[in-house]
């Protein structure tokens, strides 16, 4: 296991209590998909854990994955909440305000050509996604037909010009 994020523990992952009130429901395939990027990128970001309560407020999907990898311990940051009322709030907002955006899927589809040949596109994370090649090549024909068309036209039979 990878860890490219700050963190301030390594915890073994039978000891993290995960918290009760967590309203995300992760998905078995979901679980395993992470598990497979988090092989593939590392831990970019450690699980959140709460000084207050000692229990998990973010990072539940990331500690299923953590035991379909084999991995005894992933690295939590513990946060200080002032009030039981905040340690929920942040709970719940973290679920939630991912859910607020939208995937620009021509971007997406615009950057593949930066990957090699070989990349796994499940590494994106992106549920029941394939790369859509037809939109490429219509942006391309579209940029052809731009070339081709003259900047100055000129009538043959007047001489008028636009």
């Amino acid at each position: 296991m990878e860890i490219k994020c700050l963190y301030d523990e390594l915890v073994d992952i039978n000891s993290l209590r995960l918290h009760p009130k967590n309203s995300n429901i992760h998905p078995v395939d979901q679980v395993k998909r992470l598990a497979r990027i988090l092989k593939y990128q590392g831990w970019r970001y450690p699980v959140k854990g709460s000084k207050r309560s000692g229990l998990v407020t973010s990072g539940h999907g990331r500690i299923e994955a953590a035991r379909i990898n084999k991995w005894p311990a992933v690295p939590v940051n513990f946060q200080d909440y002032e009030s039981d009322d905040q340690e929920l709030a942040d709970l719940h907002a973290d679920n939630a305000i991912s859910s607020w955006a939208d995937l620009d899927f021509k971007i997406i589809n615009s950057t593949m050509g930066d990957f090699g040949p070989d990349f796994d596109i499940d590494f994106l994370g992106i549920k029941n996604w394939a790369l859509d090649l037809g939109e490429k090549i219509k942006e391309e024909e579209k940029e052809e037909e731009t070339e081709k068309i003259p900047k100055e036209k000129k009538c043959p039979s007047c001489g008028y010009e636009l």
